[in-house]
């Protein structure tokens, strides 16, 4: 997507699934499970035990992208505005010809430099060349621009725009994260959960909350489930609850279902069938295949929603699509009519793609 940066994923094993019926989501992040009851008829929410991420890389939003870290990059006059409006509006070019303006007049602008670089990086408004965005990060990183440091400590980690080189990219996120950069903190806390120790859990758990204080919706969700876990900080549900909320009011599909799961369970927050329900439709609305096998269980038990059998079999038919499965789903809606189960084909159709 545009304004997106990639992001180190790293060796994460937090939480996720283990039982069969369930398979992992884009991104790659944790999720919970919900199986049927021991009748077999009532779907049941349940905290599923290990997931171990192995997608080198994550897209995330650029400090860049408006909105996302709750402040825009220092601005110094009126011509950083008109560079970084036009950049917030699409109009690359134009953001490319005001930055460049303003070297012009002062060489030591470091936002400027910055918008270069990310303009470089991604080929906005023009082609992109990763050596030159990095030329133009270096710039602005000896400025101390924050941001520029958080890209240089991604390329490379990445060897994008130079040769690779771990230790580098890390003395540049730690020097962004403890000048506040949020998603380089977000990073860092990813590279340490690698190494497993447990210092090192405890130290990611206080650099995810600098992060999910950014509005980061990942760091939030990989948050809560430290706290749901009791990894690096005290097991706290209520705690995780919260998090997970805020994840998903940010655009978190990983958080949004695993607090619908907290809901429906009743777990650190007050049951509520009928809430999960709605935040597990937004989900499966939103492409999410985990959401949208649960959303089919629950149409089909009638819990938190009204008993559909040809909803749960379009909303199982859209997982199935994904490559997620249910055999206790297939065999519950086995009773369909023909024209029933054409009509759940037809809904699925146009639901297995949603994005």
């Amino acid at each position: 997507m545009r304004g997106a940066r990639r992001l180190i994923a790293g060796l994460l094993s937090l939480a996720g699934t283990s039982v069969t019926d369930a398979a992992p989501v884009d991104p790659p992040r944790p999720a919970t499970a919900i199986a049927p009851a021991a009748d077999g008829q009532a779907p049941l929410p349940k905290t599923a035990t290990k997931e171990v991420f192995t997608a080198p890389l994550k897209e995330l939003p650029t400090p860049y992208t408006p909105g996302v870290m709750g402040t825009n990059p220092p601005t110094t006059n009126k011509e950083t505005d008109v560079a970084f409006g036009a950049y917030q509006r699409g109009q690359y070019t134009t953001a490319f010809r005001e930055a460049t303006k303003r070297l012009s007049a002062n060489a030591k602008d470091a936002a400027a430099m910055t918008l270069l670089g990310e303009l470089y990086n991604q080929g906005l408004g023009i082609r992109q060349d990763p050596v030159k965005a990095a030329e133009w990060y270096r710039l602005a990183a000896a400025q101390g621009d924050v941001h520029a440091m958080a890209s240089l400590g991604l390329m490379s980690i990445d060897g994008r725009g130079g040769a690779k080189d771990l230790k580098a990219g890390r003395r540049w996120l730690e020097q962004a994260s403890d000048k506040g950069d949020a998603t380089a903190s977000y990073n860092l806390a990813l590279i340490l959960l690698g190494s497993g120790t447990e210092a090192d859990q405890a130290r990611a758990a206080t650099l995810f909350q600098k992060a999910a204080s950014g509005e980061i919706g990942a760091a939030q969700h990989d948050l809560g489930v430290l706290y749901l876990q009791g990894r690096g900080v005290a097991k706290d549900p209520a705690r995780a609850a919260e998090l997970f909320r805020r994840a998903a009011d940010n655009g978190d599909l990983a958080g949004e279902v695993e607090f619908a799961i907290l809901l429906f369970n009743g777990t650190g927050i007050a049951k509520d069938e009928g809430r999960a329900a709605r935040y597990f439709l937004h989900a499966a609305s939103r492409g999410n295949a985990i959401a949208q096998n649960r959303v089919a269980r629950l149409y089909a038990a009638g819990r938190g929603l009204l008993k559909n059998p040809v909803e749960a079999a379009a909303w199982n038919l859209a997982a199935a699509a994904q490559g997620l499965s249910d055999a206790w789903l297939d065999q519950t809606l086995t009773g369909l009519s023909p024209e029933e189960r054409t009509r759940a084909e037809q809904m699925a159709s146009e639901r297995a793609n949603v994005k």
